[in-house]
């Protein structure tokens, strides 16, 4: 096969049909990369080379690349005879799903993919391009950090990555796929981005190493041990989404892109189906249990509700007793926050109140309408939790929540009790419209707990104080508790049959879809970080 440099070494003088066939020979080239080799121990480690990865996240021949002839022009510690075209990055624009998104993708086949100033100003380029185009931009990151020969121009890289995405937050949609290693200040972009989702036994994100932490600690730690999948999944909550392979991975990637906006001016695409608007969800009566104390999965009444059973939860394995996810209604793309009675109860905690606080954000960002699923007995009480600062952590999901512009929609299915029934979306923070279900207990707290309180001399006097105290309870349950309290007092706008629910809250979402806020003139709210 005749190459690029021996047709320009042969040609006699100017020619544009060889200078065309030189440039094809060139672009193949730089297709498929660097030797072989590099490509069968990329295969070799579980991973997809870059050209592989973007064929599977954009439709078809959509892939548009710029600047695939770019090299650094760094010198020194052998730089200089190592120049190759991309400088291992991959920039462009393609289609999924028939809409425009950009990409950014490394290449560690070339320099493990490491970020110099060359592999730098692409990436500007194409986040720049991103947020003047107003289309979403995923970062297919597979790279070995910064490029140390390079010193401090590497470094200088980063921060108008960070700059970038900082810019763009809120804007566009960003979205960080994790399939390599991500070490040192590299992990800051994605930390900085609306999703994270990585691939077991070949993505880690670190600060710094487990070499480092040996030194430092003398812990002995592997690589995924430090800052695997499963970590970031579960643990630390970096990651939304993490997957067994990079198919599935990219597969959930297109599907996210699906639901969401093209950025902050634009709302959701719209996709009804053939899940009846009107469908009676009646099965919803034996999901939930009417005892207050008795555990259910709220997946299945998410499942009940949306259309045809479909949801895209976020943060799965990470603060399991609160459960944030995207669906359809009628079509219309909403995100749903739901306490979880099958993870301790369903409490509020530090880490639940983080989640949910940052996903009501994203969704207000992105123009995607709040359905809150309330079932929730308060926050969690403990040294630990009050020491951790979950006041100012429970602070963050009601700021959201307040500061949320989008339609929103609460509906009690069970219990409510004190601040914490307040904090998951009340009427009294704004929400736009609040139902119950017939068997709801909306109170400052449980009936036991405010016998207690309320009842305490009197329990303590009395020569019965086991029976006295349970006809206390039941007498405060009648007063105080019962499931039409709260709407006789227009804190619930309605009482529903559960068998309506579904229908409830696609007219609601239908009559608000053309909502309008005007907020206060600020530069921004100071949340409580």
């Amino acid at each position: 096969m005749t190459t690029f440099d021996e047709l320009l070494a042969a040609a006699p003088r100017p020619d544009l049909r060889r200078a065309t066939a030189g440039l094809n020979l060139l672009k193949e080239e730089v297709s498929r990369g660097p030797d072989p080799d590099a490509t069968r121990r990329q295969h070799a480690k579980g991973k997809l080379t870059v050209q592989e990865r973007l064929d599977l996240l954009f439709d078809p021949d959509t892939f548009t690349e710029i600047e695939p002839l770019r090299r650094h022009r760094a010198t020194g510690f052998g730089l200089e005879d190592r120049k190759p075209h991309g400088d291992g990055v991959v920039i462009g624009w393609g289609q999924v799903h028939g809409r425009t998104v950009f990409a950014y993708a490394h290449d560690f086949r070339v320099f493990a993919g490491a970020l110099g100033e060359a592999h730098a100003a692409k990436v500007h380029k194409v986040m720049d391009l991103a947020l003047s185009a107003g289309a979403p931009l995923v970062g297919l990151n597979d790279g070995a950090g910064a490029r140390i020969q390079e010193g401090v121009t590497a470094l200088a890289g980063y921060g108008g990555i960070f700059q970038r995405n900082t810019r763009a937050s809120g804007v566009v949609p960003q979205l960080s796929v994790m399939l390599g290693p991500c070490a040192g200040g590299a992990a800051y972009s994605p930390a900085l981005t609306d999703f994270v989702f990585m691939v077991r036994g070949t993505s880690q994100m670190f600060l710094t190493g487990p070499d480092v932490v040996h030194a430092v600690t003398g812990e002995e730690i592997t690589h995924n041990g430090l800052g695997g999948a499963d970590v970031h999944a579960g643990v630390s909550g970096v990651a939304g989404f993490c997957y067994d392979d990079e198919g599935e991975c990219l597969k959930d990637v297109r599907y996210l892109l699906s639901l969401l906006p093209q950025n902050n001016r634009e709302l959701p695409p719209h996709a009804p189906g053939t899940d009846p608007v009107d469908r009676r969800t009646d099965a919803l009566t034996s999901i939930v249990p009417a005892d207050p104390a008795q555990a259910y999965d709220v997946r299945a009444v998410i499942g009940e509700i949306v259309d045809d059973g479909e949801f895209f939860e976020v943060h799965e394995a990470w603060a399991r007793n609160v459960v944030c996810a995207f669906a359809r209604l009628g079509g219309q793309v909403v995100g749903i926050v739901a306490n979880q009675p099958a993870a301790l109860a369903g409490v509020l905690d530090i880490h639940g109140s983080e989640k949910a606080a940052r996903f009501v954000s994203i969704c207000d960002s992105f123009n995607i309408p709040l359905v809150t699923l309330v079932d929730v007995p308060g926050f969690l009480p403990g040294v630990d939790q009050e020491h951790g600062g979950i006041i100012r952590h429970g602070a963050k999901l009601l700021h959201a929540y307040c500061n949320a512009s989008v339609p929103r929609i609460s509906l009690v299915l069970r219990k409510a009790y004190g601040g914490a029934y307040i904090v998951m979306d009340s009427r009294s923070i704004g929400a736009d419209l609040s139902f119950a279900w017939p068997t709801n207990e909306i109170a400052v707290m449980g009936a036991e707990g405010a016998a207690n309180v309320v009842f305490r001399r009197e329990i303590a006097a009395s020569e019965d104080p086991v029976a006295t105290r349970a006809r206390l309870v039941e007498e405060y349950k009648s007063e105080l508790m019962h499931p039409y309290y709260a709407a006789e007092r227009g804190l619930i706008d309605d009482v529903i049959d559960p068998g309506d629910t579904r229908r409830t809250l696609i007219r609601a979402l239908a009559m608000l879809h053309g909502k309008h806020t005007v907020l206060p003139d600020r530069k921004h709210g100071n949340v409580p970080l």
